[in-house]
């Protein structure tokens, strides 16, 4: 078992596909997402979180947002996606670990990260 004077961390990504609508202009976004959750120490299964619940709550973020225009979900950007991601998520890295971010990055390699 880990202990407590070491943090660790531990990540879980998906691909994510969207579109979104600036002033008259269409703009498609491949992404990867990143959740990353953190922790002094680790449980008692050596792990930081359970990464099925992480993955499975993942998925479910992202399933009614794949291929969407995400103004129709109330989202007018990047920033907007990831911090609705962020609180979706926090739940799933409870206490004592935590959400330490949630990043966006295209395919050009550039990366959003938000810390809840």
């Amino acid at each position: 078992m880990g202990t407590p004077e070491f943090h660790f961390e531990a990540a879980v990504t998906r691909p994510l596909s969207v579109v979104f609508r600036s002033a008259e202009r269409w703009e498609g976004h491949d992404y990867t997402v990143e959740v990353v959750a953190e922790r002094q120490g680790l449980d008692g299964f050596d792990v930081v979180v359970d990464f099925r619940d992480l993955e499975a709550a993942l998925d479910r973020a992202l399933a009614p947002l794949q291929g969407r225009l995400l103004s129709d979900l109330g989202l007018d950007g990047p920033l907007a996606l990831a911090r609705r991601l962020a609180a979706e998520l926090a739940p799933f890295a409870p206490p004592p670990a935590g959400l330490k971010e949630v990043a966006l990055t295209d395919g050009q390699g550039r990366r959003l990260a938000v810390r809840p």
